[in-house]
């Protein structure tokens, strides 16, 4: 296991992101809760550590390698599940302030307890739809940074993402290898719920033929009270 940690160390360090042993502990913690909790409820399907590392770990860490987060700024994280990308980021960077949002109360739990035992400071998780919380005063529009790993395609996304961050803000997509034809098809989308794509990058994440893609969403104007529209209505209907 302590080879497994170093390499994270490495790898991490290799992306630019300074990974203190203090930080490495609180990775460990958080994957022994993983498999803990796991045995009791599906948080994830990739439970074996070096799977962990890279697939969970690495892969939600790599963001840092394209955007200067180690300063003051509020990031939500939609769907965030088991609590990636946001508890890796915050783990990563202590002055991000961060809110794990997720539709299943269980998953919550979960996510609470991990801040709990991590020690973590200006996080948060709570529980409910993106499309309700985003009608919320004390979300819409509040964020320097949305992200999410959810597997919705890119027009639904969104509209469930871009409500919460605000005008110059970003929201960022992790997708995975193969996205032009979502980017088209999300094209509208981008554009009725006031945002433009900045750019796009490419990571594989290190030892494996695990490749990821960034697509970065610039907010250009506020959006429209009408969106989100109801729950569900997303996926079913996307804006295309």
């Amino acid at each position: 296991m302590e080879f497994a940690f170093e390499t994270l160390k490495k790898e991490l360090a290799l992306m630019g992101m300074e990974a203190t042993d203090d930080r490495i502990s609180q990775f460990r913690d958080y994957y022994e809760l993983l498999l803990e909790w796991n045995k009791k409820m599906n948080l994830t399907a990739i439970t074996e550590l070096n799977g962990v590392i890279q697939k969970h770990f690495l892969d939600s860490a790599a963001l840092g390698k394209y955007c200067r987060l180690n300063q003051h700024l509020s990031l939500a994280d939609v769907g965030s599940g088991a609590g990636f990308p946001g508890i890796p980021l915050k783990i990563l960077f202590p002055e991000l302030e961060v809110i794990l949002m997720d539709s299943v109360g269980k998953r919550v739990t979960f996510m609470k307890e991990v801040i709990s035992q991590l020690g973590l400071q200006k996080i948060e998780a709570v529980h409910g739809r993106a499309e309700d919380l985003a009608r919320a005063g004390e979300y819409r529009e509040k964020f320097d940074f949305c992200v999410s790993r959810a597997v919705a395609d890119l027009s639904s996304l969104v509209e469930y993402c871009l409500p919460f961050v605000k005008i110059d803000g970003l929201f960022v997509a992790y997708k995975s290898a193969n996205v032009e034809e979502e980017i088209e098809r999300a094209g509208k989308a981008i554009q009725l719920l006031g945002g433009r794509l900045d750019k796009k990058e490419e990571f594989q994440i290190p030892d494996s033929s695990y490749r990821r893609t960034f697509l970065f969403i610039q907010k250009m104007h506020q959006t429209k009270n009408k969106y989100p529209r109801k729950a569900g209505t997303p996926t079913k209907m996307p804006l295309a």
